[in-house]
């Protein structure tokens, strides 16, 4: 299925990454799409057959998902902060708001990240070992360390260039 994020023929896009998510079994269960702006990265997410409710998602330092999505490390944090939107001593440039999960499965959402950036400066997702997109079992409280209480790694998606 089409993400529902197209930025138009004027914007200003400079690069542009995807990832297919994938869940423990390997059975796909989304799409992301990711544009760099002047100031920041749009995310594009579209999940289906996930657990209805609240989500936690993060971008993780390496592009990896096997074995069982550890191969992605920890979130990206070359400044080696402290997790959470809502920690004082943070954010690390993984955070990202939670996303709800509908009944159906699915969730359709834009997210917008200025701690990344596609392919420039130390938080780039498409560095020399790349990153990936993690979805967790719970949500995201923002400040509990290390990644929020937000449980297991239930989907995983290596970012690639577009």
């Amino acid at each position: 299925m089409m993400l529902f994020i197209i930025p138009q023929a004027d914007a200003e896009v400079t690069a542009q990454a995807r990832a297919t998510l994938v869940d423990s079994t390997g059975k796909p269960v989304g799409n992301a799409a990711f544009f760099q702006g002047p100031a920041m990265v749009v995310i594009g997410l579209y999940l289906y057959n996930l657990p209805p409710g609240p989500h936690a998602v993060h971008l993780h330092a390496v592009g990896a998902c096997r074995p069982d999505f550890l191969a992605a490390k920890g979130h990206i944090n070359p400044n080696n902060v402290k997790h959470g939107i809502l920690n004082g001593s943070g954010p690390d440039n993984g955070d990202l708001p939670n996303v709800m999960v509908g009944p159906d499965g699915t969730a359709h959402v834009e997210i917008h990240t200025p701690w990344v950036s596609i392919n420039q400066g130390m938080a780039a997702l498409l560095d020399q070992d790349g990153s990936t997109i993690i979805i967790h079992a719970k949500a995201d409280d923002h400040i509990t360390q290390p990644i929020g209480g937000a449980g297991a790694r239930i989907a995983c998606g290596v970012i690639v260039p577009n």
